[in-house]
């Protein structure tokens, strides 16, 4: 594997994560087993409260969609894997890569 591979596949495991994890065109998927509400603290910032729903396995789901790490641990198992027997799938994770860089970038403009 070249550094340029190995990086793309950071940048690509970062941004599915964050996909599955936070964003919301995926929220369809986390909703029958999460539910998420955001309140504002005595700082004025907004906090992510998640509530994981249900009992047995939709509640280990839902324990999983709300660990940044776990998924992170899954979106990376899968990338790799795609990577090693799927050769065709690179265009993939260079597109994961670019928005991944660009979510980088884009949140370290917005620091305060």
């Amino acid at each position: 594997m070249s550094w340029f591979d190995f990086i793309v596949l950071i940048l690509s495991s970062f941004r599915l994560t964050r996909l599955i994890v936070f964003d919301e065109i995926t929220a369809v998927l986390r909703k029958p087993f999460l539910e998420i509400s955001y309140q504002t603290n005595e700082a004025g910032q907004l906090v992510r409260n998640v509530d994981i729903k249900g009992s047995g396995w939709r509640y280990r789901i839902g324990l999983l969609l709300s660990c940044y790490w776990c998924v992170g641990i899954w979106s990376t198992i899968l990338l790799f894997s795609f990577y090693v027997w799927i050769p065709l799938s690179f265009p993939l994770h260079i597109i994961l890569a670019i928005a991944g860089a660009a979510a980088l970038i884009e949140s370290k403009l917005y620091v305060e």
